[in-house]
């Protein structure tokens, strides 16, 4: 069973801003309420072919991946893959305008469970909705209250 998770937001903050600020790696802890750190693999700023190492904490269990950035269009789309982790997943970020000063951020995760993963497929699914929109919440909540 594939796992395909989209979920949308709209902040009220220009497109600039909000892109900005999602793309860099080292404002992830800060929004994601799973990952722990984050270590860059290649040399900042942010380019297709760029990679990250991110710690997370999912369903109890403590998790390591890299993501390699394989597309990537400055304040419309980022798109990453897993390089290396539990399963290959893909994470897409869009930003659009929705209205006088504010973003409609979209999260999309995708990706196909293998082993055990693929077993509990259905509970993880339902789990990274749950954590993708506190996500979004966090980024809107920390953009809307600060000047960044």
């Amino acid at each position: 069973m594939s796992v395909d998770i989209e979920t949308e937001i709209v902040i009220d903050r220009p497109v600039e801003v909000v892109a900005a600020y999602a793309t860099d790696p080292t404002n992830a802890p800060a929004w994601y309420v799973n990952i722990d750190s984050v270590e860059w693999r290649t040399t900042p700023p942010l380019v297709v072919g760029s990679v990250v190492a991110f710690v997370a904490r999912f369903l109890g269990r403590r998790l390591e991946y890299t993501y390699e950035i394989v597309e990537l269009t400055p304040g419309e789309r980022l798109v990453m893959r897993t390089q290396q982790g539990p399963f290959p997943m893909e994470t897409t970020y869009t930003w659009a305008p929705a209205g006088n000063d504010a973003t409609r951020m979209t999260l999309r995760n995708q990706g196909e469970p293998t082993g055990f993963s693929k077993v509990a497929a259905p509970m993880m699914e339902a789990a990274m909705r749950r954590a993708n929109r506190k996500d979004l919440a966090a980024i809107k909540r920390l953009l809307e209250t600060s000047d960044t």
